[in-house]
């Protein structure tokens, strides 16, 4: 886990590199809009407001009850998702049927970023923890956007190269923290 500076007023949760939001700086308010949360998304922070509202009018909002999956483990990528309100587990299913936590996401948090690049099965399970509002992304939309809209498609992959190689870095530093290195 990386930790998040104690020093700040409104306490930050602790972030996961795995699967958190690594560039998180806000708190998710109620009743935030699909602009707002957008806004937040690194993968669209540098869309123009004209841009945000193409992106806006392709995402699905959906909603979640406490236990219901956003996906599972081994199934085919299609979506990211975008957390708007409510907890996520981010899970493994343990052969003895326990499952396995690897992490807790909140609004604003955003998993599944790889789904956007190809159906490769989900390395993890994605469960609510309560009741959960999420933003789904599909690589679906994303390809058409590229036909369509490809300025805006183009940003959107280029912050998702940089997002996923951050992730990579983090997580290598934690491999590498932990002792764990190739022979």
């Amino acid at each position: 886990m990386i930790e998040t500076s104690d020093t700040n007023k409104n306490k930050q949760k602790p972030v996961n590199a795995f699967w958190g939001n690594i560039f998180s700086r806000f708190k998710a308010a109620e009743n935030i809009t699909t602009m707002e949360v957008l806004k937040l998304c690194p993968l669209f922070q540098r869309l123009s407001s004209r841009e945000l509202k193409k992106v806006a009018g392709i995402v699905y909002e959906r909603s979640y009850q406490a236990g219901e999956y956003l996906f599972e483990k081994d199934q085919p990528g299609a979506a990211m998702f975008i957390i708007k309100g409510g907890m996520i587990k981010i899970i493994v299913p343990g052969k003895d049927g326990a499952d396995a936590e690897l992490a807790t996401l909140s609004p604003e948090d955003f998993v599944g970023e790889l789904a956007l690049l190809d159906d490769t099965p989900r390395s993890a399970s994605a469960r609510a923890a309560e009741r959960t509002e999420a933003l789904a992304f599909f690589r679906e939309d994303l390809n058409e956007m590229l036909e369509t809209y490809p300025v805006i498609a183009s940003k959107i992959l280029r912050e998702l190269s940089i997002v996923i190689g951050q992730r990579l870095k983090a997580s290598n530093e934690q491999l590498y923290s932990k002792g764990i290195q190739h022979e």
